[in-house]
């Protein structure tokens, strides 16, 4: 392992991308430390500790810390998260047919629909900017003290044009990540905002053992837990099933191909952390505005009270719609990027068939149901690992700082980010962190 990370700095290409992607992560760490001008700092943080575990904590965790101190990205990436959302699902319910025509045009298709997906960012991000601007200027505090100094509307425009432009930033920053840097950006900008509050979650169980409130043995007993739950995770992310494909003999010319046998790998988890985020960004619409607008009433009933409360972190109702969500966008995102009929009809151009099943329609229809049952496995693990970590931290008053949306994100980027770095040290013939076949054949394949 220790061999692997010096090979690292040995490929100039890679050195340089890592250092790169390191050097982005620190000028987003130093954005989300800028405060907003106008606002009052004990305020917010009196706010925060009252509702850390609830939906602003949430909402915190993806602007990486940034909200807590009501910095210049504060509204983080969740604009370019719902914009993304917004195109996923108007692709994959065939709704416009201009999307169909440039998801079919390759390269520069792709480049418009990330234009579009742009666009799409600025205006959510203004909506959503102003939306948080105007919450703030009336938000209470346990303290009573007010979060904004002087709630004028130059201020209010000033605060606008700044959350809008963090929000622009940060997508920029991704962007360049994920084409000059590691893996994916945005993802990376995420975990790099959950992974920051490790060191003080570790310093904090330590004071607590150092006052007596924890014992040693209960800390142990739940580092025990969170690395079991650990472990399935990156057991889950790994596991593939493998459809065995036996390529024909052909004769060309004087030579004879085909003959070959490989596989067609089926990842469990193939959505990653896209399902958890797309699911927690739809569920955390309700709760926003809920949130932001606590004297909303009909019939002088508090409807806003009354969603708070359904929807609140912990809640049944809460609970069951995240997994749902959770199991609804694994088998959504499978839709989209895994076309089973498009890969048979390959596979019969090539010569290649599945073992007892014959080629074309017959197995497309193999390739999608062996799909339908494993995604069915990898949805119900992924929901239950959302779920079940934030009802063991209450049950046990642990101070647990990951939750299962954090774990699931933490290792899914992990993951893809070893990867890519896995595949440059392999093709310039160094050894990777992770060898074909380790652990019986089930570890890490690189993509």
């Amino acid at each position: 392992m220790l061999k692997s990370f010096t090979d690292i700095f040995k490929v100039p290409e890679l050195r340089k991308r890592v250092v790169f992607t390191l050097l982005i992560i620190v000028a987003y760490r130093i954005g989300a430390t800028v405060p907003i001008p106008g606002i009052n700092s004990e305020a917010v943080k009196s706010l925060f500790a009252a509702q850390m575990n609830g939906l602003l904590g949430f909402l915190d965790m993806f602007s990486g810390g940034a909200l807590n101190r009501m910095s210049i990205f504060s509204m983080g990436i969740m604009p370019y998260i719902n914009a993304s959302i917004i195109m996923s699902l108007m692709q994959g319910a065939h709704l416009v047919p201009y999307l169909d025509r440039l998801a079919k045009e390759g390269e520069q298709g792709r480049k418009r629909l990330t234009q579009i997906t742009r666009y799409g960012t600025l205006i959510l991000g203004t909506m959503q900017s102003f939306g948080l601007t105007m919450a703030i200027t009336r938000m209470p505090t346990p303290s009573g003290m007010s979060i904004v100094v002087d709630p004028s509307w130059s201020w209010v425009s000033l605060t606008v044009a700044t959350l809008i432009t963090g929000t622009v930033l940060i997508m920029w920053l991704g962007e360049q990540v994920t084409e000059r840097g590691i893996g994916n950006g945005i993802s990376l900008i995420i975990f790099a905002g959950i992974v920051e509050r490790l060191p003080h979650a570790v310093l904090s169980i330590i004071k607590l053992v150092q006052m007596e409130e924890l014992s040693i043995l209960f800390v142990l007993f739940l580092a025990t837990i969170v690395i079991a739950v650990l472990i399935s995770v990156v057991w889950i992310e790994t596991a593939q099933r493998k459809i065995p494909i036996h390529y024909a003999k052909k004769m060309v010319g004087r030579k004879m191909y085909g003959g070959q046998t490989s596989f067609l790998p089926i990842k469990v988890d193939q959505s990653g952390v896209i399902a958890v985020i797309f699911s927690m960004s739809i569920l955390s619409a309700p709760l926003i505005i809920a949130q932001f607008s606590p004297g909303w009433t009909i019939w002088n009933f508090p409807i806003a009270k009354r969603i708070s409360e359904l929807f609140n972190d912990g809640s049944i109702i809460y609970s069951a719609v995240y997994a749902f969500l959770v199991i609804f966008f694994c088998y959504f995102y499978n839709s989209i990027s895994f076309n089973p009929k498009d890969l048979a009809e390959n596979m019969k151009k090539s010569g290649g068939f599945v073992p007892g099943i014959r080629p074309g329609d017959p197995t497309a229809t193999y390739i999608q149901k062996v799909l339908e049952r494993v995604t069915l496995g990898g949805a119900l693990f992924v929901a239950c690992i959302a779920v079940l970590p934030d009802y063991l931290r209450r049950a046990m008053s642990a101070p647990f700082f990951f939750g299962g949306t954090s774990l699931l994100i933490v290792v899914g980027v992990s993951l893809d980010t070893i990867g890519q770095i896995e595949s440059h040290l392999i093709m310039r013939h160094y050894e990777g962190f992770m060898k074909e076949g380790r652990i019986k054949g089930r570890w890490f394949n690189v993509k």
